[in-house]
């Protein structure tokens, strides 16, 4: 699901001026895609093929500009998406599917519980895939100039799968932000990393397991992960721990969190890896330590509370207990959360889009502004500090 990758505005194609921009008339813009796609070497045939037929997908852009539930605070989120079913089921296909997994295990050193954390978020152990037309999907995002630049490339990409058998322009459905499969692999990342698991020839990830459980292995391995290290794990902090010490952009040796009094709810801590102690609701809320692992999560998907849910549910089909979600300060709506990333924008804050999501950016500069104004310096913003702005 790498759909949500928070980049720049920008309305030049990659490929130059020899070609369409993004915006403007429609058609013209396919015919500069079937005239960049010649120019990479890709059959004139197999372009026109492709494209014939093609059309934007109004339903798409409504999807794209309707994110609220990564609005939600972590323990919102995780509770919505992790249930008792879930992780029955995860445990279930895992004992189904375990020479699979074993495999996968064996030749890229990925977890079987992270595989099986992206395949239930994702599409619900492969039930609910998504209905959108692939090739529409991405074509319509690529036209648009909100992130062009992320999808204009997958087009040619899953021209690549035409030509190999593995992607019909008219069939081949997937998410609205052109992922496919179990897994939800966009066109290029297949190209990269898919697997015939089940060796019958093709890279299928719609109806094939094995497929879609090698490609997804491979795939994270191609992204960093490191073989049987963790990824996250909740931890309890002592009284009076500096909060301003917490977030991704603090990393210490484990040893010395330990010294700092961090301790493993449920296990002990791995001393021997680097890691950041991640406060996702503020002082008050759920507390976990991120190994470096974890920062794969990010390369599928940028949304910290989506990453967040989907490696702790992770940890959970390995035996974690439920967190302790504690009593954090009430978060902010939707429309205080934009009012809040207006306020920090006047101040000099680059914050992203003002969309009511607490990213990346909002949290730094809320950490930021946090310390300048002498509060707990924790990430999470809440009313007072609106207030106080």
């Amino acid at each position: 699901m790498r759909g949500f990758l928070s980049v720049s505005v920008v309305c030049a194609v990659l490929g130059g001026p020899a070609f369409a921009q993004c915006g403007g008339s429609f058609g013209s813009f396919v015919e500069g895609l079937r005239a960049e796609a010649v120019s990479k070497g890709i059959a004139a045939a197999t372009a026109d093929a492709f494209l014939g037929g093609s059309a934007q997908d109004p339903a798409v852009l409504a999807a794209d500009r309707r994110q609220g539930v990564f609005q939600l605070p972590f323990t919102d989120f995780a509770r919505r998406l992790i249930s008792a079913n879930r992780i029955e089921t995860g445990r279930a296909n895992a004992a189904e599917w375990r020479r699979v997994f074993d495999g996968v295990e064996q030749e890229y050193g990925v977890s079987r519980h992270v595989l099986l954390a992206f395949w239930a978020f994702e599409t619900d152990y492969g039930a609910f895939q998504g209905d959108f037309n692939t090739r529409n999907a991405l074509i319509t995002l690529a036209h648009d100039c909100r992130r062009a630049e992320l999808f204009r490339p997958q087009i040619f990409a899953a021209m690549e799968l035409f030509a190999a058998g593995d992607f019909d322009p008219q069939r081949t459905t997937g998410a609205w932000a052109g992922e496919i499969g179990m897994v939800q692999m966009l066109p290029g990342d297949i190209l990269e990393n898919g697997v015939d698991g089940d060796g019958d020839g093709h890279v299928t990830l719609k109806t094939s397991v094995p497929d879609a459980l090698f490609s997804g292995g491979k795939m994270l391995q191609s992204l960093g992960w490191q073989a049987g290290e963790p990824w996250v794990q909740e931890v309890t902090l002592p009284d009076g721990f500096d909060m301003a010490q917490t977030g991704l952009t603090t990393v210490k040796d484990v040893s010395d969190w330990v010294a700092l009094g961090v301790r493993g709810r449920g296990s002990a801590l791995d001393q021997s890896l680097s890691g950041s102690v991640i406060l996702p609701q503020g002082q008050g809320g759920p507390a976990f330590l991120a190994y470096p692992n974890f920062d794969v999560f990010f390369e599928w998907n940028q949304s910290f509370t989506y990453v967040l849910t989907a490696a702790y549910f992770a940890t959970r089909l390995g035996g974690a207990e439920i967190f302790d979600a504690g009593a954090p300060q009430p978060g902010l709506s939707g429309d205080a959360m934009q009012e809040l990333q207006r306020k920090l924008t006047d101040r000099g804050f680059d914050v992203g889009a003002i969309d009511g999501i607490l990213g990346a950016g909002t949290r730094a500069a809320v950490r930021r502004v946090q310390a300048e104004l002498e509060m707990p310096v924790d990430g999470w913003p809440t009313q007072a500090l609106v207030d106080r702005l």
